[in-house]
């Protein structure tokens, strides 16, 4: 499967951007579809996971309450809406797609094979 990811761009402090990536086919409803983001200190950090079937959700702690992870059916496509950003915020964000992980590993980049390019965020402060 191929993902296109879209969205980033530079934003101020406080602002918001909303990340999409579109899969070439979802070719199980099994899949899980995440989002990660690469910095200078990180490789690969967990932002958001999303289960196709059923909508389940999982977000990384500094996430929660600002970020939210959505799915368009119909159109193939994954959204992470992030609000409040932060310098800290600032990254490469990845979006990744992958049939049949389990709970406990939606957070481990090593369990998905199928990863779009990656979009740059930039806050500033």
């Amino acid at each position: 499967v191929q993902l296109q990811a879209s969205g980033g761009g530079t934003v101020q402090a406080g602002g918001s951007l909303r990340l999409s990536c579109t899969a070439s086919e979802i070719a199980s409803g099994r899949f899980v579809m995440a989002w990660f983001r690469r910095t200078p200190e990180k490789e690969r950090e967990f932002v958001a996971a999303i289960r196709w079937n059923g909508g389940t959700t999982y977000y990384t702690d500094s996430a929660k309450g600002r970020f939210t992870i959505s799915r368009d059916n119909a159109k193939n496509t994954v959204y992470l809406q992030m609000i409040s950003l932060s310098p800290e915020d600032t990254a490469v964000y990845y979006c990744a797609a992958q049939a049949g992980i389990i709970t406990s590993s939606t957070g481990d980049p090593r369990a998905y094979k199928n990863w779009g390019q990656g979009t740059q965020v930039t806050v500033s402060s």
